[in-house]
Formats: structure tokens, sequence, C-alpha cells
């Protein structure tokens, strides 16, 4: 009989502290996320001070909630799987040292998994993952195609050089006076307009990279010239036509991908993979391919969390990785670490 392997995800880079426990990498027994956004909105963003005091106040009780609702104890565990990187330092250290202090009192394997390769396996937690596959991975901090050839191996082909999507979208929402974190709010806004508006599209020809600050500055543009000549600009027709934009070049250099690199499934994965207008538009586009599989992940799995934390240090741990108590926090971790 083979043995279940029980893996504790702990997940502190941004502003959520979440705490999981997943078993064989690909079932959730418990996933707790304390989330600090009511903390931040008043900011128009993270303060990381902030974030790094309140994963102080919430870590153990998180802890503690994610072992009592997967009913399973410290020797239950066959290893603690952590973020180590990227992500805001201060915040990193607080899941960092709380899981070496357990891995340390109870004896417990660790296991560090960059941030973006958890968002990856969250897909793990839905569907099989067949290989070779490419990542749209599309959040706050990244924009980035990674191509996969089998578990554990990343290869990034495409990223951005300038602000990932989700930051853009959160500059726009500024612009547009919404609320923090302004993604949601386009998106909602974005559905009741019309792409009337025209903007430019980077499609930086000859690559998979991308470029998002251009878009951004002819959006903030088109409402100061709108401004300066008394006109009024329908914020339903800018934020459908920015994420008209935005959705275009990132479906559009997925599609193009997926023909030279020749894969068997995308996956959509990061906190932007919530926008139903990207959602639906790959949806849309994959349809007619019957020989890739896409997957998309529920939203409570596109956000920070540690269950896919869990699922990526599943197959670290598998692969017989570990790390030793001198673990740190790394802001800039290269997610090729784990290749």
């Amino acid at each position: 009989m083979i043995k279940d392997v029980l893996i504790m995800g702990m997940e502190t880079s941004c502003d959520e502290t979440a705490v999981s426990i997943v078993k064989n990498g690909t079932e959730i027994l418990s996933n707790v996320v304390a989330s600090q956004i009511e903390s931040h909105k008043r900011f128009g963003g993270v303060v990381p001070e902030i974030a790094s005091r309140h994963h102080v106040e919430q870590i153990t009780l998180v802890i503690e909630e994610a072992l009592r609702t997967a009913d399973v104890s410290y020797e239950d565990l066959d290893a603690i799987a952590v973020t180590e990187g990227p992500g805001l330092v201060g915040a990193l250290l607080v899941g960092v040292n709380a899981a070496k202090a357990i891995s340390f009192a109870h004896g417990i394997p660790l296991v560090g998994v960059h941030h973006i390769a958890g968002h990856i396996y969250a897909n793990q937690l839905v569907d099989k993952l067949e290989f070779p596959l490419l990542a749209l991975v599309v959040s706050g901090g990244h924009t980035e195609l990674v191509y996969m050839r089998e578990h554990g191996h990343f290869e990034v082909i495409g990223e951005t050089r300038d602000d990932a999507a989700g930051e853009a979208y959160d500059k726009v929402a500024r612009t547009l006076k919404l609320p923090y974190p302004g993604g949601p709010h386009i998106d909602r806004l974005a559905h009741k307009g019309e792409a009337s508006i025209k903007l430019p599209r980077a499609w930086l020809e000859g690559s998979y990279d991308f470029s998002f600050s251009g878009l951004k500055s002819a959006v903030i543009n088109t409402v100061h010239n709108a401004e300066q000549r008394g006109e009024t600009i329908k914020p339903e027709d800018l934020a459908a036509s920015f994420q008209a934009s935005v959705i275009d070049v990132l479906t559009t250099k997925t599609l193009a991908a997926v023909k030279e690199y020749k894969v068997k499934q995308v996956v959509l994965a990061g906190g932007v993979a919530a926008n139903k207008g990207l959602r639906a538009e790959l949806e849309q586009k994959f349809s007619g391919l019957k020989d890739i599989k896409l997957t998309i992940p529920p939203l409570s799995l596109c956000t920070d969390n540690a269950a896919m934390i869990a699922a990526a240090g599943t197959v670290f741990y598998q692969k017989g990785q570990r790390a030793l108590l001198d673990l740190n926090g790394n802001p800039g971790l290269d997610i090729t670490i784990h290749n």
C-alpha cells in the first residue's frame, strides 16, 4: 500500500497569511487564508511594514486552524513547503522563519518553493498536468510565459519588460478613482462598456515578452487630455478598451507560443487569472484546439493561497529537494532554482 504524502504549505509573500494541508499534491484538506485587504485599502496598495506586522500577528493562528480543519498533527506531516520568494522580504521572512521553527522543533523536512511555481501548480489541484505544457502567469508583480517539459522544470520564454499586467490594472484603476485592489473593479466595469477607445498594443515582435507601461500611460493621457478639453469619457468604455488591449496581447502571444513549443496543455496562473474577461477569451480561443487542454483554476486558487505552495512542494519533496535551516527570504528568487 502506497503511503499518502501530507504537506503543509505556508505562504506569506505579500498581504495574505496562508497555511494549507494537502494530500498527495492534489487533495486539499485545509486551506486557511487571512487577508489584509482592508488594512491596505486606504493606502491604495500594500504597505510592506504593515503586511509584515499582520503576518506576525496571524501566522500562529492560521497554522493552528489549518491543522485543526485538516484533523492532522505535526507528526502526520511529511514536509513543510514554504514560499521563499519572490515577494516582500519582511513578509517572506515571517513565513520562512515560522516554517523553519516547526521543521526544527518537530524534525520535519523543509522545502522552499518559488511563489510563481506555486501559482502554476494550483492547476494540479483541479486537473492532471500533462507535459510539455505552457503556463500563462498573470499577477500583480509578474506576467510570464513559462514552458515546462516535465514536473519541476521551468523555462521562462517570455516576461514583462516593465509593468506587470496586474500592476497596470491597479494604476489604471487609480486613474479612474476605483478602490484598491483595482483589477476586479476594472473587470466589472469593462463588462458594462464598449471597447470603443483606441489604445496601443505592444507586440514586441520576435519575442514572447510583454510590455504594459505604454498602455498604462496611454490611458492616463487619454483621461488627462479629455479633462483639459472639458470632455467626458465613459469610465466603463475606457475600462473595456484597456482590458481588451491587455487580453489581446496575452492571448495572442500565448497561442503563438503554443504552436511553436507544441505543448499538450496550457494553464492559467496568478491573481489576474481571476479576471473574467481573460478567462472567457482564453476559453473561446482554445475551444477550437481539440488536441490542447486548457486548465483554468477556480477563483479561490487564483489569488495567493498556501494550497498551491503545498501542491508544488509535494512535487519538489518527491524529487528529493530539501532546504536547510539557513533558508532565507529571497525577494528576487529565480524560478529556475527548481530545474
